[in-house]
């Protein structure tokens, strides 16, 4: 097991900017800005962006706000692996494929290599107008090449880590299996892990906890709400999980973890924020939201104090791993 310090502080609280990029619905500029007001307004200092959301809208709204706070009040971390570029087929749509409701006058372009590292990061640098990134994550790299990820990504990444150009690197994946191999074969600081560690299921806890564990590197937690199946205290059948239909057996899990937290008048969506946090290699969760009450609402949850209790009973009932799993 590794006893490294951590190379960053992250605040227990953060928030994902890809609702600020126009993820699923488009939000003027003024909305845009309200939600990160009301995130600030609530204590949350960690913001976490990417090229990827809104074809870099994300960043530059994102970077529009945070200029107006002292730098040293908050820690922002981005992404790197897709370079955004013209669009030759652009005819007037949106980035709908994508999820985004933007303009698709910008194509993202996967690049690993050193300079295409470097540049992406001054490209964001540019966008965000800050110059200091603290934490810089390789944006899904197993869904173009994760040997070649390996092999120059990772390496261009410490590079600029060692250079002193960021504080601390690491992936952002919801793919366990790419996410334990980084880990293990690269020499990180944090790891973004979506999805695949929360309240309702917990694949990460049987690769990527142990990895983190024996190398020493902290996990931020994100999608902790599921596709918004755990944002409610009573669950909806209709709801959507990941890009489909919610199987029958993970809404039986999800009925009975409910029933636990009302049990323990616990808030779900409370609880949901909370889990990750249970676990010594997590540092941080981030949520995202598209409206202020939504930004207000979790921090709220984020500062429960939830019973122990709680988590026993959710491990006893196998819902979630016990202390010895």
């Amino acid at each position: 097991m590794s006893s490294r310090e951590p190379a960053l502080a992250l605040p227990a609280l953060g928030y994902g900017a890809a609702n600020v990029g126009n993820l699923f619905r488009e939000l003027s500029d003024d909305d845009a800005w309200a939600v990160l007001d009301a995130a600030w307004e609530s204590g949350i200092r960690y913001y976490d962006t990417a090229p990827h959301y809104g074809l870099g809208l994300s960043e530059r709204r994102l970077g529009a706000f945070l200029q107006t706070k002292p730098r040293d009040e908050y820690v922002l971390s981005t992404k790197v692996g897709r370079l955004l570029r013209p669009n030759p087929r652009y005819a007037g749509g949106l980035d709908t494929a994508n999820d985004f409701h933007v303009p698709d006058d910008l194509q993202r372009v996967w690049d690993f290599s050193a300079d295409g590292i470097r540049t992406s990061l001054d490209e964001s640098r540019e966008r965000l107008g800050i110059e200091r990134i603290d934490l810089l994550y390789l944006h899904d790299p197993e869904r173009h090449d994760l040997d070649l990820a390996l092999a120059e990504g990772f390496p261009a990444m410490q590079q600029l880590r060692a250079d002193g150009e960021v504080t601390a690197i690491g992936i952002g994946s919801m793919v366990s299996e790419a996410l334990a191999t980084a880990v293990r074969s690269a020499d990180l600081d944090l790891i973004m892990v979506a999805g695949r560690y929360t309240l309702l299921e917990q694949p990460a806890a049987a690769d990527v906890l142990p990895a983190c564990r024996e190398n020493g590197t902290g996990i931020v937690a994100a999608s902790v709400f599921n596709s918004g199946l755990l944002a409610a205290s009573e669950p909806r059948r209709d709801g959507r999980y990941e890009y489909g239909q919610l199987p029958d057996e993970l809404w039986d899990r999800l009925v009975r973890i409910a029933a636990v937290c009302a049990d323990h008048d616990v808030p779900l969506p409370a609880a949901a924020i909370r889990f990750p946090l249970q676990a010594g290699e997590v540092r941080s969760v981030v949520v995202g939201g598209s409206r202020p009450a939504q930004l207000r609402q979790n921090a709220e949850y984020a500062a429960l104090d939830i019973p122990d209790a709680l988590w026993h009973d959710l491990a006893a009932q196998g819902l979630i791993p016990g202390a010895d799993d």
